[in-house]
């Protein structure tokens, strides 16, 4: 139930975009930075995480995790801006994964052995597969018939639930070093906090984006560089660079990473598109996004049942190959759509690819490290996929709304149509406001203009929002085509040996 709240959170936000944006008077890029935050937290966060559950115990920091969530769910019930959204849902919610997803991994590494560990880490895995099916579905009714606030206040009393029957949790002693790198802890939260949050100042304008994206390469490279140095000492360091000596994990890290990039590309510009273009409700975005969570979810379990005795690597390849398809056929598409239905065959090929890699990769990942590293290995895993989620987000996000600001003022400025005194003012409010509003929003904020010049803008809105989609969606797609050379590589190295203790882990 735990897992189920964690994964659906996400997908209700972003099929309730254009409520929330209309619910408590913010913008769009606003809430997708607020969606990217989370997540990049959750990231940064996760490796210290972990070691906070060792030290502190591993059920308190499970409880501590679901009270953080709670915490957040509770303040986007009561929230009348965004300000509460970002401190409350966003950053203390991210922390509370970051202490939730190892907690639960080592509760339940450490309470069940053998083929009863196999079967709960599969149960869980399978909770996080249903909810990212059904999650834009959920979100979506709930939002349209009822509000996104009530999505959010029954995450609450599901984790009210969860909390309740705590007791049947054993708790598992940590016995390892009790010291904490936090020289490398630090590093790890600026050098990707650094990259992430550069790339959401420049989606809203802000400046010194060059030195916040440099410092944030300067840590990551800085992190690399001191645990090198403190292994060679024989310090405790946050995470063991001799993981890293795996061509197998190395490689299916990269291809863990760009999936989540592809994937976070792709959730959060769809949605936008679905609500602010067409003019989509939280349902029917919801269910115009179905088809590539449920196609996932439903090859990810048969795959993962009878992938009998083809190569992980293949599987992995063919994956990246059908999401660089999906998306290949979707981006010209995109300015004729005039519904969701348009979608449907171009998201069930990136769907399919997308449950190809969810059935392969942590388990490639994972497989050739120990039993007594792979808690440590899930954690790098967790945190590879999550900043790949949050720079997904934030970049194609960006992207997107950087591409309609240039497309405002080249096409308000080439008009013929426009008084030339007021194109650069029509492209500035359009800017500022249209990313928020639909075809028929515009028409009634432009009601008092002559009929051409609305005429006008509606078209330079028509016609700027596709383009600046099809820009956007580039950026899942680079990412499928790198992970398309990386899966070459893969089939370049032997198969990994299964793993009974990975089986299934495919937490966070």
């Amino acid at each position: 139930m735990a897992m189920f709240v964690l994964v659906v959170d996400t997908s209700i936000m972003n099929v309730s975009i254009s409520a929330v944006v209309e619910d408590i008077g913010t913008t769009v890029s606003g809430v997708q930075g607020a969606i990217a935050l989370e997540a990049l937290v959750s990231a940064a966060f996760i490796l210290i995480g972990g070691k906070v559950g060792d030290l502190i115990g591993r059920k308190r920091a499970y409880v501590i995790g679901l009270l953080c969530y709670a915490t957040g769910a509770i303040a986007m019930t009561l929230a009348q801006s965004l300000v509460p959204i970002i401190l409350f849902w966003a950053l203390v919610g991210g922390i509370g994964a970051s202490l939730l997803l190892p907690a639960m991994q080592s509760l339940i590494h450490g309470n069940f052995e053998g083929a009863a560990q196999t079967r709960v880490y599969a149960l869980v895995g399978a909770s996080a597969a249903i909810a990212a099916a059904v999650g834009p579905l959920i979100g979506g009714v709930i939002t349209t018939f009822l509000s996104w606030r009530v999505s959010f206040l029954l995450e609450a009393v599901i984790i009210v639930v969860v909390l309740s029957g705590i007791r049947l949790v054993h708790d598992v002693p940590y016995t390892g070093p009790r010291r904490i790198d936090l020289v490398g802890a630090l590093l790890s939260v600026v050098g990707m906090g650094g990259v992430v949050i550069g790339i959401l100042v420049w989606q809203e304008g802000g400046e010194a984006v060059a030195a916040l994206i440099a410092v944030g390469l300067v840590g990551l490279g800085g992190l690399a560089y001191w645990l090198v140095r403190r292994k060679r000492s024989g310090k405790p360091t946050l995470i063991d660079p001799a993981l890293f000596r795996s061509k197998l994990f190395k490689l299916g890290i990269t291809g863990q990473l760009l999936q989540q990039i592809a994937l976070g590309g792709t959730m959060i510009v769809l949605p936008i598109y679905l609500q602010m273009v067409l003019g989509y409700n939280a349902l029917l975005a919801g269910l115009s996004i179905a088809p590539l969570s449920l196609s996932m979810f439903a090859v990810a379990m048969l795959v993962g049942r009878k992938a009998g005795a083809r190569r992980p690597a293949n599987l992995i390849l063919w994956g990246f190959v059908l999401l660089a398809v999906g998306l290949l056929i979707l981006i010209p598409i995109v300015p004729r759509a005039d519904s969701g239905w348009w979608l449907f065959g171009p998201l069930v090929v990136a769907g399919t690819g997308l449950g190809l890699l969810v059935s392969q990769l942590n388990n490639y990942t994972l497989s050739p490290i120990s039993n007594e590293r792979v808690s440590e290995a899930a954690g790098v895993n967790s945190a590879a996929g999550s900043f790949g989620l949050s720079f997904g987000l934030a970049f194609a996000g960006a992207i997107m709304l950087a591409t309609l600001s240039l497309t405002f003022t080249g096409l308000s400025n080439s008009s013929q149509v426009l008084p030339p005194d007021e194109k650069e003012q029509v492209a500035q409010v359009l800017e500022e406001d249209a990313e928020i509003m639909s075809n028929e929003a515009l028409d009634a904020l432009l009601i008092e203009q002559p009929e051409e010049i609305a005429d006008e803008i509606v078209r330079i809105n028509t016609e700027a929002r596709p383009i600046a989609l099809q820009v956007a969606l580039l950026i899942p797609l680079i990412a499928a085509v790198l992970g398309l050379v990386n899966g070459f590589r893969m089939r370049r190295q032997p198969d990994p040996k299964p793993n009974a203790a990975v089986e299934g882990m495919t937490l966070g």
